[in-house]
């Protein structure tokens, strides 16, 4: 009990810790018209997706965040990669979806050898998303997985 009192008298006898005040905004970069005006099937998401993903060198994950009416409201780079890998994480993919006010989500990314077939790695990062989206209440819809001329829709695939 006496070291518990000698720790809390030394801990007042600290000086005050400056703590940052801060303010969050997104940062529009550019913008694009998107014809379709909203997301309603796997089709529709990888066209949205292509329009980013096709001709990368290197994976690349983008998140499109969608209002209630499925209706893209911003598009974020979530990650770039290398040749066969992008390291992504619940946190930052969320980032620009709560900032943006989004009801739900599509992510997708590249696989730059052309073939769209998920890999382990794409199904648990996938199931881990879908996790995290619960409990911060924004859905997320599908992953589409984009390849030469073609993709994959996690959903589609019953992952989601």
């Amino acid at each position: 009990m006496f070291e518990q009192i000698k720790f809390l008298e030394e801990v007042r006898e600290a000086p005050a810790k400056r703590v940052n005040v801060v303010s969050l905004k997104l940062v529009k970069e550019s913008s694009l018209l998107y014809k379709e005006r909203s997301v309603m099937s796997p089709k529709d998401g990888y066209e949205l997706m292509q329009l980013f993903l096709s001709d990368k060198d290197r994976e690349h994950f983008i998140v499109a965040s969608l209002d209630t009416k499925n209706q893209p409201v911003s598009i974020n780079v979530c990650h770039i990669g290398s040749l066969n890998a992008s390291v992504v994480h619940p946190r930052e993919v969320m980032k620009s979806a709560i900032l943006s006010n989004a009801a739900s989500i599509i992510v997708g990314h590249n696989h730059p050898s052309g073939v769209p077939e998920p890999s382990k790695e794409d199904i648990e990062v996938t199931k881990r998303l879908a996790e995290a989206g619960k409990i911060i209440g924004i859905d997320v819809l599908d992953h589409i997985i984009v390849g030469d001329e073609s993709f994959i829709s996690l959903k589609e695939k019953g992952i989601i």
